[in-house]
């Protein structure tokens, strides 16, 4: 009852209020026959909307909102009061009227624009023909040589929390979505509140994250049909978390593949562990520009050892256990690593150092780390335009990285695109191009699944897709060829 109406940033409730406000700030400017009863009126709705609110849960956003009922309310409801105890009834001038209802006008306003601002985010619905499932498992790798001497209680293994989306059977209509942001709200607001704090933004902002539903059920039957998934292993940005990118996912899911997120402890903002601890983020920049490369390139190791040590688990997966029912249905022989900005430089180094990836796909990450020596795997990159503002050295060192490719591999250059458009940002954050890109809610989504399905079919499934030509239905299309194929 108090979820976003379908297609609106506000709830029924939250809806109600707005428009009990507003009419109480244009009452003051009905007929004297009409004031009172749509004073009255309003007050009723309010009292019952608002009411629902306090007991389900009041967001900030309605705030502005009830001030201006307290306020419109009282001037309101004066005029009736004083006729009520046979006095004359006091209007405010004209001149005093005007300006305070517009300021009240605005105020409301604020309720729906931040709503619309810092939604709820609602995900596309996967367009495949499976539904999709989700599981939520917990793995470990060895500790890294900076843990060990940093961290001394850190030694033993280090925990690895990992979320899977795969093909699915049917669930019942009314089957329980996944949260957003964690496999309980408590979670997904825990999450949400360091995400905030990574990025510097207050908390209330991102308030809205642990209410959002995905489309995954958990625990759901895998599919019957679709014989074994390709597999694709994804690292999310840096101090990202596993569920940044759940629409793009999902699509996948939905398409037949199996996906498996991975939050990096230390990294990620937050990682939640089942016997209650919370890992948070330990990468921090020092404004030095030599040393924060230096860190990246340490943290790009470390992420691409977590995502070897992924592939060894999903290798390894036996009935019984939470993952036990995708053992035996993943095509561990047809594996992508991907990844968005960090993610996607350390999905370019694990298939350098493993053979066991197939291909690679990087959304929009700088690669760190050595760019000599070939490897194998074809590589999609999907990148923002690359102007001014953009590092110098990105362009430059991703084309070597491409020519290192023995196997033909492409750029494709998203025109509107910024860094936050290849993940489920514009979902839920302002429609500001500088921070999101221009291409809207969705647009980004349907470009970076589109392409990388395309990628993906090609390179794992060896479908007859014409690739330049898919790709460039999304952009700029750059194909690297290998040496001696030009």
């Amino acid at each position: 009852m108090t979820e976003p109406t379908a297609g609106l940033p506000l709830s029924a409730p939250e809806a109600l209020t707005v428009l009990g406000a507003l009419v109480l700030v244009l009452a003051r400017w009905l007929p004297d026959r009409l004031r009172g009863p749509a004073a009255l009126a309003a007050g009723a709705l309010l009292a019952g909307s608002v009411t629902v609110l306090v007991v389900t849960g009041l967001r900030w956003r309605l705030v502005p909102v009830l001030v201006v009922v307290a306020v419109a309310g009282g001037f309101a409801l004066a005029p009736l009061l004083a006729r009520r105890s046979g006095r004359a009834p006091w209007r405010a001038r004209w001149w005093l009227a005007v300006p305070g209802s517009v300021a009240c006008a605005v105020l409301v306003a604020t309720g729906p624009v931040s709503a619309w601002a810092f939604p709820v985010p609602e995900f596309p619905a996967p367009s495949g023909r499976f539904p999709v499932g989700t599981e939520t498992v917990e793995w470990s790798a060895p500790a890294t040589r900076t843990e060990r001497e940093k961290q001394p209680g850190t030694a033993g293994p280090r925990p690895l929390v990992v979320q899977l989306w795969y093909p699915a059977g049917r669930s019942a209509p009314d089957a329980r979505r996944a949260p957003y942001l964690g496999r309980t709200e408590a979670e997904a607001r825990t999450v949400s509140a360091a995400l905030a704090d990574y990025t510097g933004v207050p908390g209330f902002l991102l308030d809205g994250l642990p209410r959002a539903r995905s489309h995954a059920v958990p625990g759901a039957p895998v599919a019957d049909g679709g014989g074994r998934f390709p597999v694709v292993v994804f690292s999310p940005g840096l101090g990202g978390v596993r569920t940044q990118n759940t629409a793009w996912a999902e699509e996948l899911a939905s398409r037949g593949y199996a996906v498996a997120a991975v939050d990096h402890p230390y990294d990620s903002a937050a990682v939640v562990l089942s016997d209650g601890r919370t890992l948070r983020t330990r990468v921090t920049a020092t404004g030095d520009r030599a040393k924060d490369r230096a860190l990246a390139e340490e943290w790009t190791r470390t992420r691409a050892a977590d995502l070897r040590a992924v592939l060894t688990r999903l290798e390894r997966l036996e009935p019984g256990g939470a993952e036990g029912r995708l053992a035996g249905r993943l095509d561990v022989g047809r594996v992508a690593a991907a990844g968005h900005s960090i993610g996607g430089a350390a999905a370019l180094q694990a298939a350098r150092q493993d053979r066991r990836f197939d291909a690679v796909v990087d959304l929009d990450g700088f690669p760190h780390g050595p760019v000599g020596g070939r490897f194998e795997q074809p590589v999609l990159a999907l990148t923002q335009e690359i102007g001014r503002g953009t590092d110098p050295d990105y362009l430059p060192r991703l084309t070597r990285v491409l020519e290192r490719s023995d196997a033909t591999s492409y750029r494709l250059t998203v025109p509107g695109a910024a860094h936050l458009t290849f993940t489920d940002a514009p979902l839920y954050l302002p429609p500001v191009p500088g921070i999101v890109g221009s291409l809207g809610r969705t647009e980004g989504h349907r470009i970076t699944a589109g392409a990388t399905l395309s990628f993906l079919d090609a390179t794992l499934r060896r479908a007859p897709v014409d690739l330049p030509a898919a790709l460039s239905a999304h952009g700029e299309v750059t194909v690297h060829r290998p040496e001696g194929a030009r």
